[in-house]
């Protein structure tokens, strides 16, 4: 049988958990992690989940707003934090399957040498 370029329903649970996955998915990987939506996806992943656990404190006594508060309270700093550790996540799941963990900014970089370029070309230097 040959081997899965796409991981089943338990492997990408797996892998959304933190595992890694077999060589043979390494270009799914790649792409889940570098390719179109990926930043959508991993913001997903992360930030979904924790939805019905938040809402375990509407069963708490009390007024609505201090339940909402408590929950706000927690996921206003968990986006930010998700937000702000994409890059390093990124880096750390190419590590660990495998891949150059330059490829997570290597859009920056190519933008940044189209800019660096453009700018010599407009200031006569290239």
């Amino acid at each position: 049988m040959p081997e899965r370029a796409t991981p089943t329903p338990l492997q990408r649970l797996g892998y959304i958990c933190g595992r890694t996955l077999p060589p043979s998915m390494s270009e799914w990987v790649r792409n889940d992690l570098l390719g179109p939506g990926a930043t959508r996806r991993y913001l997903l992943r992360i930030l979904v989940p924790i939805i019905p656990v938040l809402c375990v404190f509407l069963l708490l006594p009390g007024p609505a707003w201090m339940k909402l508060a408590m929950m706000a309270l927690l996921y206003l700093p968990l986006i930010y934090f998700t937000v702000a550790l994409t890059y390093v996540f990124r880096r750390n799941r190419l590590i660990k399957h495998g891949f150059d963990p330059a490829l997570a900014d290597a859009d920056r970089r190519r933008r940044e040498s189209a800019e660096r370029t453009a700018y010599e070309q407009r200031h006569g230097r290239g």
